[in-house]
Order: C-alpha cells, then sequence, then structure tokens
C-alpha cells in the first residue's frame, strides 16, 4: 500500500481533494483556457497532448514521492473540477515544501483556494510531520494580491521577498512560510 496514498483528502464545507484522473482532462483544458491561469502560472498547459502530459507528472510525482498533486472538488460533485492544489519539493532532509493552488474561474470568491490549502497543509503536517517536515513555503508573485489574502488566512505569515527573475518571473515575490505545529516543540 501507498504510504502517501491520500486518494482523497476533505476539507470544510464539503470541499474534497482527490488525485488527478485521466477523466479529467477535459476540465483540465477548460481551466487552462482562462487568462487568469495563462496571467499567473509558470507552467501552460495547451492541446490534449498538453494536459495528458500534465495529469502524467502529477501521476509520476506520486509515484516517485515528490509531488502530491490534488484535483480540488466537491462531495458529491467530484467530477466537477474546481481547482489544483499541490504539495511539491519535498525534501525531508531540510524538512521543507513548497505548495501551490489554482482555481477555476466559476470557483474563485468562494473561499476554494483557502479552504484546499488549508487542507493541504493539514494533510502534508499529518502525513509528513514524524519524516521531518517542518516547513510549507508559498510563493506568488509580489502583484498577486489574492495569493496573498489566501496565504495570511491559512496561517501562511510573509516571510521574505525574493527578488525578480525575468523573463519567467518578471516581478519580485512573496514567499510566505506555515512551520508544522510540532516544530516549535522539536528545537
Amino acid at each position: 500500500m501507498d504510504l502517501h496514498d491520500g486518494s482523497t483528502v476533505t476539507g470544510s464545507g464539503g470541499l474534497l481533494l482527490r488525485r488527478w484522473r485521466p477523466e479529467d482532462l477535459p476540465a483540465l483544458l477548460r481551466a487552462y483556457d482562462d487568462p487568469a491561469m495563462r496571467r499567473w502560472l509558470a507552467v501552460q498547459v495547451t492541446g490534449p497532448e498538453g494536459a495528458a502530459a500534465w495529469l502524467e507528472e502529477q501521476r509520476a510525482g506520486w509515484a516517485a514521492g515528490r509531488r502530491f498533486g490534488f484535483a480540488v472538488t466537491e462531495s458529491g460533485r467530484e467530477g466537477e473540477l474546481l481547482g489544483n492544489v499541490v504539495l511539491k519539493e519535498l525534501d525531508l532532509v531540510n524538512g521543507t515544501a513548497e505548495t501551490g493552488y489554482w482555481t477555476t474561474a466559476p470557483a474563485r470568491g468562494r473561499g476554494v483556494a483557502s479552504r484546499a490549502l488549508a487542507a493541504l497543509t493539514d494533510w502534508a503536517f499529518t502525513t509528513f510531520s514524524e519524516q521531518g517536515l517542518e516547513r510549507v513555503e508559498l510563493l506568488h508573485q509580489i502583484d498577486n494580491a489574492a495569493s496573498c489574502r489566501v496565504a495570511e488566512k491559512c496561517g501562511y505569515p510573509l516571510g521574505r521577498v525574493i527578488p525578480a527573475l525575468p523573463p519567467a518571473y518578471p516581478l519580485d515575490g512573496h514567499v510566505h512560510v506555515r512551520s508544522s505545529p510540532g516544530a516549535a516543540l522539536t528545537r
């Protein structure tokens, strides 16, 4: 059995995080057709081949234990995609990981991002704290005020500002950091 199976994680308000499935391909393409997605995300998905490759990356990440991506849905409506939330760059030697998320256009303004991030963060610390996870970082471009609000609402205070890295990241970025509830007890 996969220790990190996490086939489903429940969040508040009936939110359900589940592993990505091949049948999510059409919904993934619709999500990436949104201009806001094209603005904020460094990785772009175009066409059925691109979506299939993205879904394979999610599957391979789980298999390798390095990337844990979840489709964000609602209980009883698991086929309706609301977004994505991911734990990535898992480095248990240094006790760190990174998180990211996006929401579909119809899901915005409903608290989906903050509920999904809260559920993922709880899952990450429950699943990996005993193996050494102490900090999860959330990075976003400095002009993404919505991501700043989500981070702060979920207990990720601003940790530092990082310089721009053009052309991929033309503006400075924020790094928000959340520490494991048990991290202070082990120091």
